[in-house]
């Protein structure tokens, strides 16, 4: 009988022994195949990276080189010598000052109103409540579907009645009053906020627009971010609305700038280099700013609802 349970307890601890070994061998299994999916990521992420950067990496260096290495085949990756008088050039070959100053002009003016409106109304859908709220906030959100180029011929009758054509009121005054995408980004990050924060500055005193002003808005302060860097990059980058509303150097912004010293026929104009350095130019602010947005801009997307969860 002794024997007998001296051999079963050596049986169970050959069972639990392998049982044992087997699951070391699952769990180093396990993270093989997790450290060979994040190496793969990583891999797809460094090609997806390169193609993104490399036409910017390209444009930088073609806007460094001269007119003959930058016609030349196979063309050069870097260039012998930088020429860095290229974006001084640009500001000799066209009035290249002008149209930046215009573009940060009209970005900012516009990203205040958007950034103003767009709140105001996101607190009104999200924190207020009144009949039909929801009704007209689905009407509201209905605009997003009508193309612009629908707009684009009464808009232009619009700015002619006011006289506003070519001048700066024709790009500001349409574009400060709110839109529906701010509206709904704001809104959906409001929603996060925890009402308790409403009832407590009620009790205190507070007056709704007050709310607004001290506790939403500061809490929003991501949200904020991210459609201030949206509306900067729509404004910075919209050419068809410029185009239609304005003639003169003096209100025009660098998307128009860029295509009228692209489109030049004269030889200096098409000089490629020059090119270049304009459109890195044109760029730039905008990298610089979302490097310095990156943070809120990232954070904000996932917590208003837009990061795909």
């Amino acid at each position: 009988m002794k024997n007998a349970n001296l051999a079963a307890v050596k049986a169970a601890d050959r069972i639990d022994a392998d049982y044992g070994q087997q699951r070391l061998l699952v769990k180093r299994q396990y993270r093989i195949r997790n450290m060979l999916r994040q190496i793969l990521i990583y891999v797809l992420l460094c090609v997806v990276t390169l193609i993104v950067i490399i036409p910017f990496l390209w444009m930088v260096s073609t806007s460094l080189k001269t007119t003959v290495e930058a016609s030349t085949y196979p063309p050069s990756i870097l260039p012998s010598v930088p020429q860095w008088h290229n974006y001084a050039d640009v500001f000799n070959a066209v009035p290249f000052l002008t149209y930046l100053l215009n573009s940060i002009l009209y970005a900012s003016a516009i990203t205040i109103g958007q950034l103003f409106c767009c709140s105001l109304s996101a607190y009104a859908f999200s924190r207020l409540t009144f009949p039909g709220r929801n009704k007209l906030f689905i009407v509201y959100l209905a605009t997003m579907l009508i193309p612009g180029a629908v707009t684009l011929v009464p808009s232009f009758i619009m700015m002619k009645t006011f006289g506003w054509l070519d001048s700066y009121l024709a790009i500001i005054v349409p574009g400060i009053f709110g839109s529906a995408f701010g509206t709904f980004l704001l809104r959906q990050f409001m929603y996060s906020i925890p009402r308790e924060l409403d009832e407590a500055a009620t009790l205190d005193g507070a007056s709704k627009f007050r709310i607004y002003w001290q506790i939403i808005l500061p809490l929003s302060r991501s949200a904020l971010t991210v459609l201030a860097v949206t509306t900067i990059m729509n404004v910075w980058n919209d050419f068809v609305w410029p185009l239609v509303m304005l003639q003169s150097d003096s209100v025009t912004p660098l998307t128009m700038g860029l295509s009228i010293f692209t489109s030049n026929g004269t030889e200096q104009f098409n000089n490629v280099p020059l090119n270049m350095a304009a459109s890195t130019m044109t760029v730039a602010p905008l990298i610089i700013i979302f490097l310095f947005a990156q943070r809120h801009f990232i954070r904000g997307i996932a917590v208003s609802g837009l990061g795909g969860r």
